[in-house]
């Protein structure tokens, strides 16, 4: 017996729930296929010790619904109040076992349609797309949207890494690493939480790569560093037996009880010095799972082949009507927003459920109109960008698009920038975009001796490092004009002087030029 249905999702993580959401809300023939028993099974075991780094915040003093989402990085979109991640748990960064909970729930209360323990095994394509499952179950669709995430570790290619142990399985018990010298492969959050958890028990702990440790409150990529997980840094710099090494492990081999590494030093003119460790990790990430997908409709693979290749609708680049959702986004937005989570992959999956109604159904992305008139605009544009938490969360990457109509505009809110460029979406049009500046990540913003654009400057505003509004006409991609705002430091844009006037004239006069090339 075959399921037949329009839309089938691989995945009952938070990205293919928040998916299942919009599907049902939608009134579409969908199905999600979940390999494990519950909802965001994933996170019955990561991160493995237990720990969430999106952050918690009940309590912002502020009774706003959409502007609290801004400080809560784990909650679904929906229109249950009761299904807020904020009313599981008051920790700031909670423990994955919140989450399973939370997850269970929103699937539950919403009635989305899951079949639990329904691993997809094999993925083929005819006219449409046919997966079975682990049971012998088939499934066939037009449109396939996997949302599983990078499931397959990421193993990198070093002779002897396959003696190494991986995160995803190693103990989590520091009492099975008294007194021994450890190894962790990789800089970044897996890397630290495991370092940070052998600290007390551990008599030596290296942790190595071949790039510097990047920050996040210094990136504003929240994927790398987070102060959560620094400690260790502090044992290294007071010499307390732990240490960073700068540089490519090139090789490992056994010796003895233990392993013995070849470490190539960045910092000493490419030195080779082998080391001696009891245990090695690997915490080197994840890659996507291809091995389930017939040869001809596999798709292509970027960024050392971890992710698949996708388009600014999120569609495989070879594969047509294979849809991605999740931490898998992230390839459009790699290391610069923050699709890689789900504070932002709940906005890009509401975007992708728009695009995959105007691409299938037929259906407009929903817009208001206003009056074409520079201080309506004005009035509209503060307001989002005073309270918006899609903006604000998908900094540069989704953006609200403004289409000057006649005597009307058309307000679209939360489209992705490249897609409303590349499907030519209007011909003239405004983009709203919430943005770091262009070196934000070489400004330490801890240091008083750096010169910085004082708050409120408009006349600088151009130049700011932290995160600003900014306003951009084009004409069929092509960029004709920007206007920045001026940042402040508690994102208050409301100023008469240094926000409100500067945006209403630059308005006034691109929909002047607007009327006089239309004329022309």
């Amino acid at each position: 017996m075959v399921t037949t249905t329009d839309y089938l999702v691989i995945g009952a993580g938070p990205a293919g729930l928040q998916l299942g959401y919009f599907l049902q809300r939608a009134g579409h023939d969908y199905l999600l296929l979940e390999a494990g028993p519950g909802a965001g099974h994933f996170f019955e075991t990561f991160p493995r010790h237990r720990q969430l780094i999106s952050i918690n915040k009940p309590h912002t003093g502020i009774d706003d619904p959409e502007f609290n989402l801004r400080m809560d990085w784990n909650s679904l979109l929906s229109d249950n109040d009761d299904l807020l991640f904020t009313k599981y748990t008051p920790r700031y960064f909670p423990d994955a076992g919140d989450m399973v909970r939370y997850l269970a729930d929103y699937a539950e209360k919403l009635e989305l349609n899951v079949r639990y323990n329904a691993r997809a095994v094999e993925v083929s394509k005819d006219k449409n797309f046919r997966v079975v499952d682990s049971n012998g179950a088939v499934y066939e669709a037009p449109h396939l949207v996997v949302a599983t995430g990078p499931s397959k570790p990421y193993i990198p290619d070093i002779p002897g890494i396959g003696l190494a142990e991986q995160y995803g399985t190693v103990s989590v018990d520091p009492q099975d690493f008294l007194d021994q010298r450890v190894l962790i492969i990789g800089k970044g959050n897996s890397a630290f939480e495991t370092a940070d958890n052998l600290v007390e028990t551990a008599g030596v702990i290296h942790v190595a790569g071949p790039h510097s440790v990047r920050f996040a409150w210094q990136t504003h990529f929240v994927g790398h560093l987070r102060a959560v997980n620094n400690n260790f840094l502090d044992t290294y710099q007071l010499k307390s037996q732990n240490a960073i090494l700068d540089g490519d492990i090139v090789g490992i081999r056994r010796e003895g009880d233990g392993f013995i590494v070849s470490v190539s030093f960045s910092r000493a003119n490419e030195i080779v010095k082998d080391i001696p460790y009891h245990r090695i990790i690997a915490c080197t990430g994840f890659r996507f799972d291809t091995s389930i997908f017939a040869e001809n409709c596999r798709p292509a693979l970027v960024i050392n082949d971890r992710f698949p290749a996708q388009t600014s609708e999120w569609e495989s680049v070879n594969v047509p009507g294979l849809h991605f959702a999740g931490t898998m986004m992230q390839v459009r937005d790699f290391k610069k927003s923050t699709s890689g989570f789900i504070h932002g992959f709940r906005y890009t999956v509401k975007a992708l459920h728009r695009i995959l109604e105007r691409k299938y159904e037929g259906r407009d992305w929903p817009h208001v109109s206003h009056i074409a008139d520079a201080n309506t605009l004005t009035d509209a544009i503060l307001n989002r960008v005073n309270r918006s938490s899609a903006l604000w969360q998908q900094f540069a990457m989704l953006g609200d698009v403004i289409v000057p109509d006649g005597r009307d505009a058309r307000y679209y809110e939360e489209m992705p920038v490249d897609y409303a460029h590349d499907s030519e979406f209007a011909h003239r049009y405004f983009t709203i975009t919430l943005e770091y500046g262009p070196d934000h990540d070489k400004v330490d913003p801890f240091d008083i001796n750096v010169r910085r654009v004082a708050q409120n400057n408009a006349e600088q505003a151009h130049d700011a490092a932290y995160l600003h509004p900014v306003i951009r006409h084009f004409e069929r991609g092509a960029l004709l004009a920007e206007h920045h705002v001026a940042e402040n430091l508690e994102n208050d844009w409301t100023d008469e002087h240094a926000h409100r006037k500067p945006v209403t004239d630059f308005l006034a006069e691109r929909l002047l030029q607007t009327v006089l090339t239309t004329a022309d």
